[in-house]
């Protein structure tokens, strides 16, 4: 029981500081959100056109654009608004169609289509998408002048009977596949990525810099105080490892509840995500313990604790796949928990994982958790007692 009462402390704590509750609790979520927004599946680019007084081959061509696969399309009337808004994200590229567009093309000359975009891999793909749908148009219009000048009929006659014939051409179609395992199934969700790995970078960076609560305990004397009452040092020891679990599955089970609530993440098999969620807490729990065993004041653990907690999160995959680094690189991942975590929760989420097929990650990671919480526990131990 007095171990309990001592995690219950370390916890109200935690809750008790309210920059925590923004760092703890609000910004992963916030972080799970950009992440998924900005590159997360199941997004669809957004186009902004400006056709205005264009005639009929104009608007013939934003329907084109329109029926285009994969882009959605959205007409402006205002070329600087259409300018901001792809300046600032809201629409990833924009086309500007001249106004006496019908006018010019048959005139025979040559009309020039503004393509608006930042210069990223993004605009450059979506660029790709916007002038295959232009020079889908132009086709049918140059044969149409050809066919003009040299037949004697009307322009619109030709582009008439040119609509007719591609009616009845046969139609190229081309079928991708993909050798081997997809990295990412088409069906994942756009969060679910964001989700699995900003768990574990928020609950191991939580418990690294949550060592300057125990620095803080030992500093006051509060543990050699509770050693002068009928409480053995075990007890004392036992009751602040419980804490640091308990903070770690408090802010693990509210991201994993926040991000079903609000992103639909769907975690896989409910045993295997718990599983996962315990013994990753347990690692981190004893990471933290160990350095707030082992530093002597809070300035030293702040720093460290950050800087420790941010690059083993890096290292391990939370900020970038790790299906994007290199063999070696992904090699030395998993010198951290955080890769094992990563890889247990990919079984479940990606590949429809059971719970078996999560026991391998969990017991890795509880080989991390044994090492770590022991070595605090002796250090912490030692640290008290001496």
């Amino acid at each position: 029981m007095k171990a309990l009462a001592i995690a219950g402390v370390n916890v109200r704590r935690l809750v008790r500081e309210r920059s925590n509750i923004f760092f703890v609790f609000v910004f992963p979520m916030l972080l799970v959100l950009v992440l998924g927004v900005m590159f997360g599946g199941a997004f669809e680019p957004k186009v902004g056109v400006i056709a205005t007084d264009v005639g009929p081959l104009g608007q013939d061509l934003v329907r084109t654009l329109e029926t285009t696969p994969g882009i959605s399309v959205e007409r402006l009337d205002d070329e600087g608004e259409l300018r901001t808004s792809v300046e600032r994200g809201q629409f990833q590229a924009g086309v500007v169609i001249p106004a006496g567009y019908d006018g010019t093309v048959r005139a025979g000359e040559t009309v020039q289509i503004r393509y608006l975009a930042r210069s990223d891999q993004n605009g450059l793909q979506l660029g790709e998408t916007v002038r295959a749908a232009v020079a889908e148009q132009g086709a049918r219009l140059r044969a149409a002048l050809f066919a003009a000048s040299e037949g004697g009929s009307s322009f619109d006659q030709e582009l008439g009977a040119v609509d007719a014939i591609v009616k009845v051409l046969p139609v190229v179609s081309v079928a991708t596949t993909t050798a081997g395992e997809a990295i990412f199934p088409a069906n994942l969700g756009r969060f679910s990525i964001g989700a699995s790995s900003q768990l574990m970078l928020f609950i191991f960076l939580t418990s690294m810099t949550g060592a300057t609560a125990l620095i803080e305990t030992r500093r006051l004397g509060v543990s050699r105080r509770m050693l002068s009452t009928p409480t053995r040092a075990r007890t004392v020891v036992a009751g602040e490892a419980s804490g640091r679990f308990a903070i770690a599955m408090v802010q693990g089970v509210f991201i994993m509840a926040g991000t079903i609530v609000l992103f639909g993440v769907d975690w896989g098999d409910p045993a295997g995500a718990v599983a996962l969620l315990l013994a990753f807490g347990l690692a981190s729990a004893g990471a933290g313990m160990l350095m707030g065993s082992a530093l002597r004041n809070e300035q030293q653990a702040g720093g460290i604790g950050i800087l420790v907690g941010l690059g083993l999160a890096a290292l391990g995959g939370c900020m970038v796949p790790m299906e994007f680094f290199s063999p070696a690189m992904q090699t030395v991942a998993h010198v951290t928990p955080h890769a094992w975590a990563i890889d247990g929760y990919a079984e479940l989420i990606r590949r429809d994982g059971t719970f078996a097929d999560a026991m391998p990650y969990v017991a890795i990671l509880l080989g991390y958790a044994v090492v770590l919480l022991g070595l605090a526990s002796w250090r912490l131990r030692l640290a008290i007692t001496r």
